[in-house]
């Protein structure tokens, strides 16, 4: 089963889809390879920006910073529930088009079978966890770079891709095929390319996703009578008569 994500290193919503994806694979008993794309919620954003997020949430949206308070501490306690520690108002502002561009160094290096097959979803772990729990900068070079080397990614190639303009269109075409797919906003699940999950929905909701799939992937059954042969059938090297 393949899973492919979009979604945001700075959406509180998207680490939360992600624990919740997690728990109904675990639940279900199954196996995935999950692909991690990218998409921008603010492809505007600095990282040197002095407001603090409930600030920053407030003007965006147009309610004000006791708005931005209030939304905070509501996704701060459901993360609460799904066991991830929520600390937004050490939050800092950030561009992450190059956390996106080290994603995709990490797919391709795990395609090219250079790093582990886990490598892009732990570093998609890492940076997710640095900005919600750790406070860290993740549109700096530096902070991005230490983060990488602690998933296992080759120092050289991170310092290179981050010095460059490299995975810039990748990025991009991620974003486009998000709004290809009809999504709007993140996360957006699609599993087996058939099945769509928008928003981080509950547990239950991927549980009977990942059902469906499965039974779409199910053998065929067949059914003979008891004295059927093969003679009645054709196959690559002819028929048989």
């Amino acid at each position: 089963m393949r899973i492919d994500v979009w979604s945001d290193v700075v959406c509180p919503w998207c680490y939360i889809g992600k624990r919740r994806l997690e728990q109904a694979l675990a639940e279900n008993g199954d196996q995935a390879e999950i692909v991690w794309h990218s998409f921008q919620l603010d492809p505007s954003s600095t990282n040197d920006d002095p407001r603090d997020l409930p600030t920053r949430l407030g003007e965006k949206y147009g309610r004000g910073r006791e708005w931005g308070l209030q939304a905070n501490a509501h996704v701060t306690e459901i993360a609460a529930e799904l066991g991830l520690d929520y600390h937004l108002d050490q939050a800092k502002s950030a561009n992450t088009v190059d956390a996106h561009r080290l994603l995709h160094l990490a797919r391709e290096l795990v395609e090219a079978g250079q790093v582990p097959a886990d490598t892009q979803d732990r570093l998609k772990e890492r940076l997710l966890k640095a900005y919600f729990t750790d406070g860290l900068p993740v549109g700096d070079h530096a902070t991005l770079a230490a983060l990488a080397a602690e998933t296992g990614l080759p120092a050289d190639r991170v310092t290179e891709v981050l010095a460059s303009t490299t995975y810039t269109e990748e990025v991009a075409a991620d974003q486009a095929q998000a709004l290809a797919y009809g999504a709007n906003g993140v996360p957006f699940f699609v599993i087996d390319e058939k099945y769509g999950v928008s928003g981080a929905q509950p547990v239950e909701v991927f549980r009977e996703a990942l059902r469906r799939a499965n039974a779409d992937r199910k053998p065929v059954t067949l059914i003979n009578s008891p004295d059927a042969t093969d003679d009645a059938a054709c196959g690559p090297d002819g028929c048989p008569i």
